[in-house]
């Protein structure tokens, strides 16, 4: 089996876990932050519809320079409501979805380099950065929402068992 393709199973699971995070943000908290030294809510909403892109841009491309020289660097969306978020993130996800069912195992294997002002911070197999840098991201920053519902007394869903407000499953 392709590596893709065995990888669609989990991503399909942490997807659905995050959009039924992402269900539970309220348009009316996209502004609270827990700390000074935090994001806001609605950041954190909007960084993690935008994840799922980094897949495209991981496969399509050998390198990303994230603080270009020049300033530019990719620009994205920036949505303002839940409903806003979860348009964004579907779209994301089938994207991602259909690129990951479609890669070969041959460029998953190819290196893709992360870069800041245009020096290397690491280089490591699109595979590799696939499953850690944006299915361990999206699943961190998922965490980071799960702690700011519970902060707002707002319902936390079941993940990978029982939380204090769902069963499991």
């Amino acid at each position: 089996m392709p590596i893709g393709k065995a990888l669609l199973p989990e991503f399909d699971q942490e997807m659905a876990n995050t959009r039924k995070t992402l269900e539970r943000v309220p348009d009316a908290r996209f502004d609270y932050q827990p700390h000074v030294k935090s994001p806001s809510m609605g950041w954190l909403a909007g960084h993690l519809a935008n994840l799922p892109s980094w897949i495209l841009v991981t496969i399509d491309r050998d390198e990303l320079d994230v603080a270009p020289a020049d300033g530019g660097g990719l620009k994205l969306p920036v949505p303002t409501s839940t409903e806003e978020v979860l348009t964004l993130f579907d779209k994301n996800v089938a994207a991602a979805r259909e690129k990951i069912a479609s890669v070969s195992d041959e460029e998953l294997m190819k290196p893709w380099t992360l870069k800041a002002r245009g020096q290397a911070r690491f280089t490591i197999p699109k595979g590799v950065v696939v499953r850690s840098f944006v299915l361990n991201h999206i699943i961190h920053h998922r965490a980071q929402l799960g702690v700011y519902l519970r902060l707002n007394d707002l319902p936390v869903p079941s993940i990978y068992g029982p939380s204090a407000d769902e069963g499991a499953f």
